[in-house]
């Protein structure tokens, strides 16, 4: 066990990293299984952090990162002027949110495109697909769209945890504790486009609600945009009680991707079999984005060409194409 220090400088960098009530302190202690004490000085105010020296760095680069982005906002905001109309129609016609710090979000390919007009003119998407193509960072940013022109209440995010069982009761801590290492990339996507505490004003209000697939059974969600992530790792019965619980004014995505599927008998993903069941519902949309999509490192592209290569001289790939 170690114990760090961080100086905070004023009352902003406080607020920012306390939030309302210390709620954002409590997250951090979650997140990471560390004990954080604030100690009040005249001039400043230090956060004391203690626990494992690799969760007690995770915690400070968390802690740092935030105050990064928050100095990044306040710049950006003083620097952002107004453009000719002719300049903004050219540029934003693609522009599906701009986030907290100025950042114009748009599809970067023409596939990219297409998968976020068919989820904006239909209520039931499925987007297959490589790592690094922007399935669930478009379906959020499309979410977040449809949330700021109160098309939708509320964005429902949903992950099958463990592979076919969903044993989460063998796991250690409550609920949220239970799912929240599966739910984090997810939680990253809206951290990035909503800054940090707008971020976690939408989970205390419920606005953004992140849940494991096993706890779906039974709800009908109305005036949602509903996101089922990691599909590939479902079920068939399982994909038919997710579909299932679209309610009115409500709007379905289903991502994933079909060459990493961790379930033991591959044949039984949910994602697959939806594909050949569902693929005569007209007003079901099925788009598959390919490695021309990734929007990463170049190297991405080139580890995942070698895998699919080496996986198709094994036994083939009818799905992925």
């Amino acid at each position: 066990m170690i114990t760090r220090k961080i100086i905070l400088k004023d009352i902003n960098e406080t607020l920012i990293v306390l939030g309302p009530q210390d709620i954002y302190l409590r997250e951090l202690e979650k997140d990471f299984g560390v004990k954080i004490y604030v100690e009040q000085l005249p001039n400043s105010t230090s956060l004391i952090i203690k626990g494992k020296q690799r969760s007690v760095s995770k915690t400070i680069s968390r802690i740092e990162s935030v105050l990064k982005k928050y100095y990044e906002m306040t710049n950006h905001s003083n620097k952002i002027e107004e453009e000719s109309e002719i300049t903004n129609t050219k540029d934003d016609s693609d522009t599906i949110y701009t986030t907290e710090v100025g950042e114009k979000i748009k599809p970067k390919t023409e596939n990219q495109k297409n998968y976020v007009k068919k989820m904006l003119e239909n209520d039931i998407v499925i987007a297959i697909g490589p790592a690094g193509t922007g399935k669930t960072f478009l379906a959020a940013t499309v979410g977040l769209k449809l949330l700021k022109e109160k098309r939708i209440k509320k964005i429902v995010i949903t992950r099958p945890i463990v592979e076919a069982g969903e044993h989460l009761g063998f796991l250690p801590g409550d609920i949220e504790s239970k799912v929240n290492p599966y739910l984090k990339p997810v939680y990253d996507v809206f951290y990035n486009l909503l800054g940090p505490e707008k971020f976690h004003i939408y989970r205390e209000e419920d606005i953004i609600e992140t849940v494991p697939l096993a706890y779906m059974r039974g709800r009908t969600l109305e005036d949602s945009f509903i996101i089922l992530d990691e599909a590939q790792n479902t079920t068939t019965l399982q994909m038919k009680m997710f579909l299932t619980r679209m309610g009115f004014n409500s709007k379905i995505v289903v991502t994933g991707d079909i060459t990493q599927i961790d379930l033991k008998e591959k044949n039984t993903s949910g994602l697959i079999t939806s594909i050949e069941i569902l693929k005569d519902i007209e007003e079901i949309k099925i788009v598959v984005l390919t490695n021309e999509d990734i929007i990463r490192h170049p190297i991405i592209t080139k580890i995942i060409d070698a895998y699919k290569k080496w996986e198709d001289n094994q036994n083939g790939n009818k799905y992925y194409k």
